[in-house]
């Protein structure tokens, strides 16, 4: 409602907000999903309908009739600021106790005490607009897949188990004694089916299952756009969901992104950014500094394989309090580098490094020329095995780019990982595992190194990232039952582990697959992009706090002596 409706008559219901009282006034901001309007009874009106006000208290649920009349005085930080309701006829329709804590924006409310009440804070306009666009961005979603001929196909949500991956939520069958079906980690292995039914173009948005330790975008339960095409090449999948990516943007932000996205190959991201998701709203790229940087004695340069540096901008004012503070930020255990060498390029022309005693002056300088060092820049370097310097790097780099204010929310900077590594070699079980899912397949041009060198095949694999954040993957799929038997192998399935596991879909492939790719998109962490927040947690409606519990259901429980034994389930130490 706003001024054009002055002397109408209206009807409103909702939540007591908040009650002011001013000599023979009552005041109630009235609030319910769409906004807050406010209610005005007078003693001089109605002295009956001004007691009846009285007893309201916070959480009230309420109805009012009454007419639209212009505030005296306005509020011009609501939408109905300029309006009020002088009140005719107030019904309580439900009393409240006082909440736990405010239901305002600007809440007094401990997180866990806000998950062991979500009901109650989904009533504040912050949360309950991080549902509405996500309600919006879903449709959106769903607006351009169907004018893409994109099919919405529902697949089952008791599977088979697997043994790739993360660890599975097992569930039990009581028809079935001692077996046990699987929540799905992703629809892979059914959308894969899909495209030999031939159903060219699906896609759904889906609940997915992974039961792994939790941080701010990992929760037990998540949701993913899942898709899936057929005789496509990976450019018609990078090219179709970049333009999903797009749409999004335009249509919920009415941001513009300039296309094509940039394409990064994985081991250029790993050696400029150290990660495969860079964030690329700033530069301070890594260089490589071992070439330069050996033979001067200095004993953890000298033993090092690598040795590498980023160059962070206006930044050698830095105190020694603040250099400490970063050293203490790699030796954390999440990154755990030994130390932590800086170079000063001070702006009168000076140089300072806490290892001038070991490298003079023009070596420092000519390190400063490798990372194109300007007067004020500050250089910081780390040294030891060459892919964990890197990741340690990648994380100095986007700490610095924080500090230096570089991380801009608004502004979004989206590129393409390509040329994944097929494989990864696990020392602890001693044989590769796939990086991604072993349905991935192979450049064509790699298949030989199978039998010679498998950790050189690379994946025709991709990712999206945004910011820094991996917003989706996917990769062109094995669809020739040989092939796909030579992964296994690859992998250390026997024949019969594989025929196990997945003969249904290697059953499939015989009667005719088409080649096929597809591309899952997080939902919850595109949703927390758009609303510019930090944590999956805030866009879901329910979610399970970092020990996967939820505090306000109490779950998950233990279950009673009869259920177990229904499903022949016994619990250790009974």
């Amino acid at each position: 409602m706003n001024i054009s409706h002055s002397g109408q008559q209206v009807m409103l219901a909702g939540w007591v907000q908040r009650i002011r009282k001013l000599s023979g006034m009552i005041f109630i901001d009235l609030r319910d999903r769409y906004g807050v309007t406010q209610l005005v009874f007078t003693e001089a009106g109605n002295d009956v309908l001004y007691r009846e006000a009285g007893k309201l208290g916070r959480e009230f649920v309420v109805r009012a009739e009454g007419t639209v009349c212009e505030r005296s005085s306005k509020n011009a930080k609501i939408a109905t600021g300029e309006i009020e309701i002088a009140v005719e006829r107030l019904t309580i329709l439900n009393s409240a106790v006082t909440p736990p804590f405010t239901i305002e924006d600007e809440t007094d409310g401990g997180d866990d005490l806000r998950m062991k009440y979500r009901y109650l804070d989904l009533r504040r306009n912050a949360v309950r607009n991080n549902l509405e666009l996500r309600h919006r961005m879903a449709q959106e979603i769903r607006r351009y897949l169907d004018g893409e001929r994109f099919l919405e196909v529902e697949t089952p949500v008791l599977i088979k188990s697997t043994p790739e991956g993360a660890r599975d939520f097992v569930v039990p069958s009581r028809m079935n004694p001692g077996m046990f079906y699987a929540l799905p980690q992703s629809p892979q292995t059914f959308k894969q089916l899909l495209m030999v039914a031939g159903f060219d173009r699906y896609f759904q948005i889906v609940k997915c299952f992974r039961d792994e330790d939790l941080r701010a975008d990992r929760q037990p339960e998540f949701t993913q756009i899942d898709c899936e095409m057929s005789f496509v090449t990976q450019e018609d999948v990078l090219r179709m969901f970049e333009g999903l990516i797009v749409h999004l943007f335009r249509a919920v932000k009415g941001v513009s992104l300039e296309q094509p996205f940039r394409r990064m190959t994985f081991e250029e991201a790993m050696n400029s950014y150290g990660s495969d998701k860079p964030d690329l709203r700033f530069d301070m790229k890594i260089h490589d500094l071992t070439a330069c940087a050996q033979g001067s004695g200095f004993s953890a340069f000298d033993g090092a394989a690598y040795i590498g540096a980023v160059c962070a901008p206006a930044c050698a004012s830095y105190t020694r309090k603040q250099l400490d503070e970063l050293t203490a930020f790699v030796k954390r255990p999440q990154i755990g580098a030994q130390g932590l060498v800086y170079v000063k390029f001070n702006e009168d022309g000076s140089v300072q490094s806490s290892v001038d005693k070991f490298f003079a002056t023009d070596r420092l300088r000519a390190w400063g020329e490798v990372l194109q060092a300007r007067p004020g820049d500050l250089i910081l370097v780390m040294s030891g095995e060459r892919r964990k310097t890197l990741i340690r790097l990648g994380e100095l780099r986007l700490e610095m780019g924080s500090r230096c204010g570089l991380r801009d929310k608004n502004t979004f900077a989206p590129l393409w990982i390509t040329d994944f590594p097929l494989l990864e070699w696990d020392e602890e079980s001693k044989r590769f595992h796939a990086m991604h899912h072993p349905f991935t397949s192979p450049k064509p041009e790699d298949v030989p190194y199978f039998e010679s060198d498998p950790g050189r095949i690379r994946a025709n694999a991709y990712d999206c990232v945004v910011n820094g954040v991996e917003l989706g993957g996917g990769s062109i799929r094995i669809h020739d039952e040989p092939l796909q038997q030579t992964m296994f192998r690859t992998l250390g399935f026997t024949p019969e582990q594989a025929e196990e596991q997945f003969g249904f879909l290697m059953n499939a492939f015989r009667y005719g697959a088409p080649p096929h790719g597809g591309i899952a998109f997080g939902f919850d962490r595109l949703v927390s992009m758009f609303a510019g927040l930090d944590s999956i947690r805030d866009v879901i409606a329910f979610p399970k706090n970092n020990a996967g519990r939820d505090v306000m259901i109490d779950s998950p429980s233990s279950i009673a002596g009869e259920q177990l034994k229904e499903l022949g389930i016994m619990i250790n130490g009974e």
